[in-house]
């Protein structure tokens, strides 16, 4: 890809990395384990293989099309780019984020699904479901967490890690801390005894108050 194309995608580029180094500063991701893209029409802006997350910059970042093919960018894409390609197929995404966060993989590696256990996991669409194990970078992998994606924000793999989704790398990664929030509040009840879950009826009346009473949005106290 010529000039013009790298710059097509430059906010893209930046917006993998700065989210990449963020992902590293909270202890979701590990030296090079996990990855980030960005998708920007029929092109993706994703992580290099090897790379260390911490110190990623958007020079860094490489740009595939939707065959997984290099248009831009000095460096290998990462070994999961058929799961980021196989998430922007069959969702409307724009952005992706796999990380091995510890607590996360490790529900992952025990439950079939993680349960609604609190409200704000309805971000994630509700309980998050655990794609089967397969080995990473395979076809096989992608295909599992594409499905275990579907009407959802999030996935859980089996004794590997997580995968989150948003409309942009930044929304992504937010899903991913508040998954890894849900995990370990999952892990921490199992500790006291079986967690309950939320009913239908529960997410019904949740959604309706927060419709009623405008829940998570600012307001000024009106004056008397």
């Amino acid at each position: 890809m010529g000039a013009s194309g790298a710059r097509k995608l430059a906010c893209e580029r930046a917006a993998v990395a700065a989210v990449a180094r963020r992902l590293a500063e909270a202890g979701l991701v590990e030296r090079t384990a996990g990855n980030v893209s960005a998708r920007a029409g029929e092109l993706v802006a994703v992580t290099p293989t090897g790379a260390q997350l911490g110190s990623l910059e958007p020079e860094d970042v490489t740009v595939v099309d939707l065959s997984g093919a290099v248009v831009d960018g000095r460096f290998e894409p990462t070994s999961e780019t058929a799961l980021h390609l196989a998430v922007y197929e069959s969702t409307q995404a724009g952005a992706v984020a796999h990380t091995h966060a510890p607590m996360a993989t490790a529900v992952g590696c025990v439950v079939d699904e993680l349960p609604l256990v609190h409200y704000e996991m309805l971000a994630l669409g509700g309980p998050v479901r655990v794609a089967p194990y397969a080995t990473f970078g395979t076809q096989q992998l992608a295909d599992s967490v594409a499905a275990a994606l579907e009407g959802r924000a999030a996935a859980l793999m089996q004794n590997h890690g997580a995968v989150t989704i948003g409309p942009d790398a930044g929304t992504a990664v937010e899903l991913t801390l508040l998954l890894e929030w849900a995990a370990t509040l999952f892990w921490r009840a199992r500790q006291i005894g079986e967690p309950r879950s939320l009913g239908e009826q529960d997410v019904k009346d949740f959604f309706d108050t927060v419709a009623r009473r405008g829940y998570g949005v600012t307001k000024e106290v009106d004056e008397q």
